[in-house]
């Protein structure tokens, strides 16, 4: 177990920073990253306006898709079992498809064509920061341009995130899950 680099904000919170977290957490209580960002009130600010959680281009499932597998790449055990807990029975993943997204690969038979294409883009995201052109392609065959955009800015927005939650040692998140392990 890792200490936290950065303490969390306590409460009671200021209004602004409140309302920030209202808009964001819509009544339960700030998640420890929201509560380490927090020390800089301009940038939590920021960071909840920025958010791409909302009914966007693309489907919940494939939002968490990438979100899970960028989270994982990226060894943000914190930010992935945040989502796990909160999306991924919404995002109707059964257990060995959220392994999967750690341990799996994009060949993997428990995806859909469209989805393994996904698990490619934050693969190649993750490796190059780049995507070669015969995945465009295919990708551009089943995404329309606002699509990708959206596609990309989230596999970016979750990188930073997970480069946050990392380097400050965020304290894991009570009733989240953990990576899976191999046997």
């Amino acid at each position: 177990m890792t200490t936290p680099r950065i303490a969390l904000v306590d409460p009671p919170y200021p209004e602004p920073m409140q309302q920030d977290f209202d808009r964001v957490m819509r009544g339960l209580p700030p998640l420890n990253i929201f509560r380490t960002v927090a020390h800089n009130p301009r940038v939590l600010s920021r960071m909840v306006a920025g958010g791409l959680l909302d009914k966007g281009s693309i489907s919940l499932r494939e939002r968490e898709l990438v979100i899970l597998r960028t989270c994982a790449r990226c060894k943000a055990e914190y930010e992935w079992g945040v989502h796990v807990a909160a999306y991924g029975a919404k995002a109707q993943f059964t257990p060995e498809q959220v392994a999967a997204t750690v341990l799996g690969d994009a060949a993997s038979p428990l995806w859909s064509a469209e989805e393994r294409l996904l698990i490619g883009l934050c693969d190649s995201l993750q490796g190059k920061q780049d995507i070669d052109d015969a995945l465009w392609s295919e990708l551009s065959a089943a995404y329309s341009e606002a699509q990708l955009i959206e596609l990309l800015m989230l596999a970016g927005f979750y990188q930073m995130v997970s480069c946050v939650v990392n380097a400050t040692r965020i304290e894991h998140q009570a009733g989240t899950p953990r990576f899976p392990t191999t046997n």
